[in-house]
């Protein structure tokens, strides 16, 4: 199982230079969990940046993985995390999904560089 986070998604639907890294991850929707975070803020993003049609477009892609939505569980471990690891409220949710689904977590952000079942993928 994979776990392509927010940057990652982005990075896809923006065909940014890493793009071709993620693009096996995200296309492989059977092996796919998608945390309902970056559901989030991949539609913020897309719609602040480019218009509703093209963000809806992306969160139905996205929508075709496993989402995996908020719970006390859930939410009680990414605030462990975030203590442990000193990670932003929606990082800790996102490493917590992919710790709880077994997945690895695939980034571009470098705060999450060594962490266990992290996979960085550098800009």
């Amino acid at each position: 199982m994979n776990l392509v986070d927010t940057s990652g998604w982005l990075a896809f639907f923006f065909d940014e230079p890493e793009a071709a890294v993620y693009a096996p991850l995200v296309e492989d929707v059977g092996a796919l969990v998608v945390p309902s975070i970056c559901l989030y803020e991949v539609f913020k993003k897309i719609l602040r940046v480019a218009d509703e049609a093209r963000a809806l477009k992306a969160v139905a892609h996205m929508r075709q993985g496993t989402v995996v939505t908020l719970d006390e569980p859930l939410c009680l471990n990414a605030a462990r995390l975030g203590v442990d690891h000193r990670l932003p409220m929606a990082d800790s949710l996102i490493l917590a999904t992919a710790r709880a689904a077994g997945a690895t977590l695939w980034t571009g952000d470098a705060h999450f560089e060594g962490l266990e079942g992290v996979r960085y993928v550098a800009r």
